[in-house]
């Protein structure tokens, strides 16, 4: 069936414009002899994952344990957690992962490590762990060099665990004010993490992996420096309306919410069926993703989301509101996919207007 007849809202995927994204991050991937490791908190799907897996991508990256878990019934084999697991539950299920599939996860404190030695006690192969280096994002991370080697010290004498590598995201270039300045930040995130790397190497550590990685710095063929091993994008696979303003380029987003028409109640106002609970209510207000609005509408680059309630989205465009008669659709671009991914059931995958396939969100909902 032609997409446009779908019920609304509806979460749609362009395929053409996605399988271009995926080439277009492995390409660069490959031409810096890096592995890519695709963050897959951006569409939730094992169905996309593997059609990344197939392209060439060395395993997936999730946010969390939940995650991993469908991932791995579905048949993804190689995953990074890349966030810091605490809690006697989900260091079980970790510990229980590790049975089947290559899992590694996010430490960042003696602390917190201390409860992963505890928790893979008598396991039949020692936890796999990447530390987290702060690189400006001002998040989670080891930010002093001197905690730092005092959290390598004490994984010396761990006897279940196995340090793989460390990772960064450098999160702060989604507040890059130009593109000389997301370089800056791409680059410099690079030589703080090599230079993490570094000391674990001379406290007698080799680290199979070195990890970075964020959407906006990854998009402008910015050099990627000797000693990084995998980059772990997420957005770049549909794109939204800020990481268009970021890469520059509007031919890149594969995902939108179609959604209908459903009141015209004055000259210039448009009122569609699909709200915060379909869109969420995030801005973009800083920087190169700086975006307007709560969303862009496709085909009408001069219409933006004014306002949303739960279920409403409130348009103010005299121009637009002449052009649409109540039951029509519209689609909008949102200003963050991967929240609003995750308020879905399925997805439409659609090629030149028709759907070719639906797809479940299966990650869904996966918080813990």
């Amino acid at each position: 069936m032609n997409y446009l007849g779908l019920d609304t809202p509806a979460l749609i995927i362009d395929q053409e414009i996605m399988m271009k994204n995926i080439h277009f991050m492995q390409d660069y991937a490959n031409r810096n002899g890096v592995n890519l490791r695709p963050h897959t908190k951006t569409h939730k799907m094992p169905r996309i994952a593997k059609i990344q897996e197939a392209a060439g991508a060395k395993g997936i990256t999730v946010a969390k344990v939940g995650e991993a878990e469908v991932m791995a019934a579905n048949g993804l084999k190689d995953i990074m957690i890349a966030n810091q697991i605490v809690g006697p539950s989900k260091l079980h299920r970790v510990r229980k992962l590790a049975g089947s599939i290559d899992i590694s996860f996010g430490i960042d404190s003696i602390e917190q490590t201390k409860l992963v030695e505890i928790a893979f006690a008598d396991a039949l192969k020692p936890a796999e762990v990447v530390i987290e280096i702060e690189v400006g994002e001002e998040r989670s991370g080891v930010i002093e060099e001197e905690k730092y080697i005092d959290l390598l010290n004490y994984l010396k004498n761990c006897k279940n665990i196995h340090l793989k590598g460390i990772f960064s995201h450098d999160g702060d270039s989604y507040g890059a004010e130009n593109f000389d300045e997301l370089k800056e930040i791409h680059l410099n995130s690079q030589k703080r993490t090599l230079r993490f790397a570094e000391i674990a190497k001379e406290q007698g550590f080799e680290l199979e992996i070195v990890s970075i990685g964020s959407t906006p710095s990854l998009m402008h063929d910015f050099p990627i420096l000797d000693g990084i091993t995998e980059i772990r994008p997420g957005t770049y696979i549909f794109m939204d309306a800020s990481m268009a303003q970021a890469a520059n380029r509007w031919d890149m987003n594969a995902a939108s919410i179609l959604s209908t028409v459903i009141s015209k109640p004055t000259d210039e106002r448009i009122i569609t069926d699909v709200g915060a609970k379909g869109l969420t209510m995030q801005t973009r207000t800083k920087g190169i993703t700086a975006t307007r609005g709560l969303g862009l509408i496709k085909g009408h680059p001069d219409a933006e989301i004014f306002a949303v309630y739960d279920e409403h989205a409130i348009i103010y465009n005299k121009e637009l509101r002449d052009k649409v008669k109540v039951g029509d659709v519209l689609e909008f671009i949102p200003n963050h996919i991967c929240p609003v991914v995750n308020l879905y059931d399925y997805a439409y995958l659609v090629n030149k207007g028709q759907v070719v396939e639906k797809i479940p969100v299966e990650c869904r909902g996966k918080l813990q």
